[in-house]
């Protein structure tokens, strides 16, 4: 063996596991020719692969690191977070430790003993996982600059053949083409001039990768199976409910009715009905239909058009529970007695036929007693009447049960003829029964295929992390809410007892939002864990398969279920499926949440660009070192900058999230006075000036 050789032989053995080159060589007895000489070849050991050094610059394999792949997600302040393939918990990663890594690249990382318990350490980039981004096209004589939307990536260079005819001010999109100290890129698409509202929310779109057009073949395939009317041999395989009185409830400017109820009240019971199109007769698996369902994940909207999972022949036609057509459903049939529980539970293939499609406004006004809305509606009046009967019964038992109910304000934003408008968003009777309705259908369907024992995909939600209810207890402690909370043990309870005790008080919605930061993100899982904010023990998304991936995953198992197929032939069948499908389901569903949000706040910032010079009463929703969030009672929320508040020698204690000057004190849940003093389009963001403090 040659030198190289018998070092890597000697590292891989473990004698120099996670030795340095200088240790290395030392134990060799080397010179400071030959020393040189080492050190070289470990690096070359690292550049093909066969080796790893951290920033200690010591060597080792991957096992002997105990990394794991993942993908790293960068912050413009250069440290970021590691979310690793496994699915344990994700590492905070130090600027110094991010090995080069750019935000979105696939990456190993290891736990490392720092100043947190969850910290760590990137010691290779496999994968650049972003290669495109948008950003604005600064020109450079005849050679271009494009600083990224994105802060969390580099200026790239455009060479002058690259530029692809864009000049300054342009919005566009970049495609890295070298990876170095300084980014390389060409111009791959112009969107438009930066700063108008369709070009930046395509940047928008563009940057979140989401897909937009259908390919033809999928549209066709769609067209296809719309086109077929319902047989009669498929109707005597389904349990016939077109008589039934059943109605579908969703706001006016609902895209796609992919759920409707049926409520009836006789010898102290309820018997609840909730019918879910049957998406699956229509998308067959494996088909090119089902291939671009799964790599979408989830329908994404935006205040002026939605991207939907499924072409509008299925979305917005045959699966559509359209009033007066018969539609195929599996339906999910519940019996609850006068405790709120479920005595009775079953699901079966149907057919039904909507006898109205009604909205939340009008169903809210039969159930206050409105004249007309009663009149013109006569036969709805007793079966609303047992629907709100049983919601409160349902809400009573969740409560009991400790579920944590989040009164979380959002906004709703209205695009019409160019005019951007935030009504308040106001939760009636009619939302919260839709609501109960379609979580009592979701744990029953969980619950009967675990008793089934077949794979399945299951929304889960974690408890809080020690650390973050630790954070919260803190907070509390600081608004004064008499509440001690055992980090360690946290329960839903314990959160729906704070809500209950500061209930009524002004701070009541900045404890919902906090509360609802301490908590795990939900997610997608082929194992029940459980559902935290819920309170639930088995849980799942069975009611919207024309906007959700997992829903169609659930609804093709339940059909194979109830043809009769065994557990080994489900598991054989679905087994690796369900676990690709809740990764993939996941992560659209976390991609989806960021670009609604990122445009949400677009047309917020659009909205707030008249107001300038006007004057809000807001609350602080959030502390940092370098400014502070307010919160408008609309839900617009605005920046004020550090050095725009009450001059003072300011330090930032981000265990309390305050800042503490000599004579300021700024926390969360202050209620303060601000003018709008600027809107900034790239960041999306409404500049605030403090006028007054409470």
């Amino acid at each position: 063996m040659n030198a190289k050789q018998i070092i890597l032989k000697k590292i891989k053995d473990g004698e120099f596991a996670l030795w340095t080159d200088k240790e290395i060589c030392k134990a060799l007895h080397l010179g400071k020719r030959e020393s040189a000489a080492v050190s070289e070849m470990l690096r070359s050991l690292c550049r093909a692969g066969e080796l790893l050094c951290d920033v200690s610059g010591r060597y080792g394999t991957a096992e002997q690191f105990h990394v794991k792949k993942g993908v790293y997600a960068g912050n413009e302040r250069g440290f970021g977070f590691f979310t690793p393939d496994d699915g344990s918990g994700d590492l905070f990663i130090p600027k110094r430790a991010s090995g080069g890594a750019m935000h979105g690249d696939v990456v190993l990382a290891y736990h490392t003993k720092g100043r947190s318990d969850d910290e760590g350490e990137i010691l290779a980039v496999l994968d650049h996982g972003i290669k495109e981004f948008t950003g604005i096209f600064c020109a450079n004589g005849r050679c271009g600059i494009v600083k990224p939307d994105d802060r969390r990536f580099h200026e790239v260079f455009i060479p002058s053949e690259k530029t692809s005819g864009a000049v300054q001010g342009d919005k566009v999109v970049v495609k890295i083409t070298a990876f170095c100290d300084q980014l390389k890129g060409e111009i791959a698409e112009i969107l438009g001039k930066s700063g108008e509202l369709e070009t930046e929310e395509l940047a928008i779109i563009r940057s979140h990768a989401l897909r937009e057009e259908f390919p033809p073949a999928v549209i066709a395939e769609a067209e296809k199976a719309a086109a077929k009317e319902i047989s009669a041999e498929e109707l005597l395989r389904r349990k016939d409910f077109r008589e039934m009185l059943i109605i579908t409830i969703d706001g006016e400017d609902t895209r796609d009715i992919d759920d409707a109820i049926s409520v009836e009240e006789k010898d102290g019971k309820f018997y609840l009905g909730v019918h879910i199109a049957d998406v699956t007769h229509y998308v067959r698996r494996s088909k090119e239909l089902d291939k671009e369902a799964f790599l979408r994940g989830t329908s994404v909207y935006f205040p002026d058009r939605v991207l939907p999972m499924l072409p509008k022949a299925l979305s917005n036609g045959i699966c559509s529970l359209n009033e007066g057509e018969d539609r195929l459903t599996l339906s999910c049939l519940m019996t609850i007695d006068q405790r709120g529980e479920v005595v009775k539970k079953e699901i079966v293939p149907s057919v039904i036929r909507s006898r109205h499609r009604m909205t939340y406004t009008v169903v809210t006004k039969i159930i206050d007693g409105d004249r007309e809305a009663v009149e013109k509606y006569p036969d709805l009046v007793q079966m609303l009447g047992s629907a709100v009967r049983l919601t409160k019964l349902l809400q009573k038992r969740r409560n009991q049960n400790g579920g944590v109910e989040l009164d979380i304000k959002e906004a709703k934003i209205l695009y019409e003829n160019g005019v951007i408008e935030v009504p308040d968003f106001e939760r009636t009777i009619s939302h919260e029964m839709i609501e109960e309705f379609m979580v009592l259908a979701n744990e029953s369907v969980a619950t009967i295929m675990t008793e089934r024992k077949a794979p399945f995909v299951y929304r889960v939600h974690e408890s809080p992390s020690p650390e973050k209810a630790r954070e919260f207890s803190l907070f509390l402690s600081d608004l004064g809410v008499p509440f001690k909370l055992d980090p360690e043990h946290i329960t839903p309870k314990d959160y729906a007892a704070i809500l209950k005790q500061i209930e009524g008080t002004p701070y009541f919605p900045l404890v919902n939002r906090v509360m609802l930061r301490s908590m795990m993100k939900a997610k997608y899982s082929p194992e029940n864990i459980g559902h935290f904010g819920l309170a639930s023990d088995c849980y799942c998304h069975f009611t919207s398969p024309i906007r959700r991936y997992p829903d169609l995953t659930i609804h093709r198992i339940i059909k194979d279920s109830l043809r009769g197929e065994t557990e080994g032939l489900l598991k054989d069948k679905y087994g690796d499926f369900v676990k690709d499908s809740s990764m993939r389901s996941s992560a659209c569903e976390r991609v989806a949440a960021e670009a609604e949000r990122d445009v949400d706040d677009l047309y917020l910032a659009f909205y707030m660009r008249d107001k300038i010079g006007m004057e809000y009463d807001a609350i602080l929703s959030g502390v940092t070192a370098q400014g502070l969030y307010a919160e408008l009672s609309n839900t617009v929320e605005g920046f004020l900058a550090l050095d725009l508040l009450p001059e003072d020698d300011y330090d930032y204690d981000e265990d309390r999230k305050l800042l503490r000057g000599r004579e300021h004190v700024f926390r969360l849940g202050d209620e303060i006075r601000v003018k709008v003093i600027g809107v900034d389009i790239g960041l999306r963001r409404t500049l605030f000036a403090l006028e007054e403090k409470a």
